[in-house]
């Protein structure tokens, strides 16, 4: 190991934190896990686990339930689908400003069409907050569109796995972010509950969860969209080794692909192992040959476009990405305020339904950068201090959604 390298401790991944919390608890197994991520959507997730039992029959109770789900809509949806498909008694789902604006429509008329389900609107349809009074559903098979979501097809199918016929799921549209969908059926399979998931099909059969199925320790893998950020400052910074700690590239998360994307722009990923440990580090590092223009289509990884699309405009690649048509839909109009942001700073930007055009231009920031809520701005566009340590990020405490050590990682590259 070079003691020179920059060592870097990411956080754990939230979304598999998030699903293996979640189905340890349904699967009724004492899943043992180290690692969990300490994000705030995943603290928010243990608070509920901690306070409502999703397990146990509530239907008696004549009292109503509010569960609070901060700013995470996965939380949210998850809940949605495993409240909706038991008999939990009334539950209403709330959360935050920036979280009543997600979409959830298309899992609820999923839910609605499964029969017995009442699912309620309380404020503008289509979103949160809902009232929600389940019970064992009528039908084995759900027609879902997941093409504004991914995430409708796993709250499914993680609800799925907790009934006791299984169920099948089947997507009238090509799915948003189809990695995660195939992250959620890894964790159900290792879980105990089978599944026949394949990248091809439009239909996922889902078996209950294994009786008495029994699992040795999980170990919540380090995250790969939180690396992404230091693939950043690999790029701001040639020749400066970066050890990204414990992290693999043979990983669940389907934004590993961060590494074939960044080596376009010049840097280079190897393992490393410590002779110590048994575990295995990625090494990074920039300066390599740097291609004179960026196409790809972020349909399988639309959180990689924003830390991609910030790098492209500070170093004058051109660059054109497509499948963001989900980004409108995050924490904020990711699309429109990326734009926004980085034409404040002097870049050419064109933009339109799904997409993104960066042309060369030479980045001038003179002014505060808007996070608009969203942590994965203030990440992207607060790596950008590397270059420009004056650079102002409002409200940088938006990262703790999910990486709350994050000024403090990024803290050695701009001493």
């Amino acid at each position: 190991m070079n003691t020179n390298d920059i060592k870097i401790t990411l956080p754990s991944s939230k979304s598999l934190s998030i699903r293996w919390l979640l189905v340890a608890r349904l699967s009724g197994s004492n899943i043992p896990m180290s690692g969990l991520s300490d994000a705030d959507d995943v603290k928010v997730l243990k608070r509920i686990l901690a306070y409502f039992d999703l397990t146990a029959a509530n239907s008696s109770s004549d009292a109503e339930v509010r569960l609070h789900c901060g700013e995470s809509a996965a939380v949210a949806r998850f809940l949605l689908a495993v409240l909706a498909t038991r008999p939990l008694g009334c539950v209403v789902l709330d959360g935050s400003p920036s979280l009543l604006r997600r979409p959830m429509a298309p899992l609820v008329d999923a839910l609605r069409s499964m029969g017995g389900a009442h699912i309620e609107y309380l404020a503008s349809e289509g979103c949160l907050p809902l009232r929600v009074e389940g019970c064992w559903p009528e039908k084995k098979l759900v027609e879902v569109d997941p093409s504004l979501s991914g995430q409708f097809v796993s709250a499914l199918a993680i609800a799925g796995a907790a009934l006791p016929r299984g169920l099948h799921v089947r997507m009238t549209k090509p799915p948003s972010s189809r990695s995660y969908i195939e992250m959620t059926c890894s964790v159900l399979a290792c879980a105990g509950a089978a599944n026949d998931y394949k990248p091809n099909h439009t239909t996922i059969r889902i078996e209950p969860f294994a009786a008495h199925s029994r699992m040795k320790n999980v170990i919540i893998e380090r995250d790969w969209s939180a690396a992404s950020f230091f693939f950043m400052a690999a790029l701001f910074l040639p020749r400066r080794r970066i050890r990204l700690v414990s992290l693999s590239n043979e990983s669940l998360q389907g934004d590993r692909v961060a590494a074939r994307l960044f080596a376009s722009l010049g840097v280079k990923t190897v393992v490393a192992r410590s002779p110590y440990r048994a575990c295995r580090s990625l090494v990074i590092e920039g300066g390599g040959p740097v291609a004179a223009h960026l196409l790809y289509d972020f349909s399988e990884c639309p959180d990689l476009s924003l830390p991609l699309a910030v790098s492209c405009a500070a170093i004058g690649v051109e660059a054109w990405f497509s499948g963001l048509q989900t980004l409108r839909y995050k924490e904020c109009d990711r699309l429109e305020a990326l734009s926004v942001e980085l034409r404040k700073m002097g870049a050419v930007v064109e933009t339109g339904r799904d997409r993104l055009h960066i042309l060369p231009s030479v980045l001038k920031p003179s002014q505060p950068v808007c996070t608009y809520g969203d942590h994965r701005m203030a990440m992207a566009f607060g790596t950008l201090r590397i270059l420009f340590p004056d650079l102002k990020i409002d409200h940088p405490e938006v990262v703790s959604k999910s990486f709350p050590d994050f000024w403090n990682q990024l803290s050695p590259f701009l001493s």
